[in-house]
């Protein structure tokens, strides 16, 4: 059986992270929802819990999250990670950090920002150190299809990192959520990644429809 991880969704309170939440704690994770403040992050869990029918979720400051965690998922926006990952890095060595952020700059979402790091997972990682092992992954999921346990996750989730470990513990959580995950490579391709998010914004814009995904083709089945 595969080991089920102490996931912290750090900043889970807005529109990723209870999804997400939602999938994992229905896959059998325990799982907890960390944000600034700890009574937000209880309520957001209760909400999920109720979803559930069970209490399974937790929520508390993402400081607690942190420290009670095996696996650290970010999901705050870009423009406050740094902040909370310098905060954050003494309780997360050791740890993997799964990067769910994008590198956007509003209001053009729907337009690739790259920034000087190459992507958010790099800057992530550099802050960081080489104690925690970072992968970026479940960029290009959207948060509409995540709430829903009645119905499936129609995409894949490309994962990049530097070390196979985590990446091969992250590609196991997009499968509990229901998607394939797929090593997508290094570090270094998160920018390729991180990038599309811009362009399915872009997609769901025109063409209006709630949430488009990536899947690759040409894969032998799982």
């Amino acid at each position: 059986m595969t080991q089920k991880y102490a996931l912290a969704i750090l900043g889970g309170t807005g529109n990723e992270g209870p999804g997400l939440a939602l999938r994992w704690a229905h896959a059998g994770y325990k799982v907890i929802i960390g944000s600034r403040k700890a009574d937000k992050a209880q309520r957001v869990a209760g909400e999920v819990n109720a979803k559930l029918g069970q209490d399974l979720v937790t929520g508390m400051a993402n400081e607690d999250a942190a420290q009670a965690c095996d696996i650290a998922v970010l999901t705050i926006p870009y423009a406050a990670q740094n902040a909370l990952l310098d905060a954050l890095k003494p309780l997360l060595q050791g740890k993997i950090l799964v990067n769910v952020n994008v590198a956007l700059k509003p209001p053009k979402v729907a337009r690739v920002y790259i920034p000087e790091a190459g992507s958010s997972t790099e800057q992530a990682q550099a802050l960081l150190g080489p104690e925690v092992r970072v992968v970026a992954a479940f960029q290009n999921v959207g948060a509409h299809a995540l709430g829903d346990l009645d119905h499936p996750v129609e995409c894949d989730v490309l994962i990049c990192g530097d070390d196979k470990a985590a990446k091969a513990i992250a590609i196991e959580m997009a499968e509990a959520i229901g998607t394939r995950g797929i090593d997508a490579g290094p570090l270094q391709n998160a920018v390729a990644v991180e990038s599309l998010t811009s362009i399915l914004i872009g997609i769901n814009i025109r063409y209006k429809v709630p949430g488009s995904g990536i899947r690759i083709t040409g894969l032998p089945p799982a």
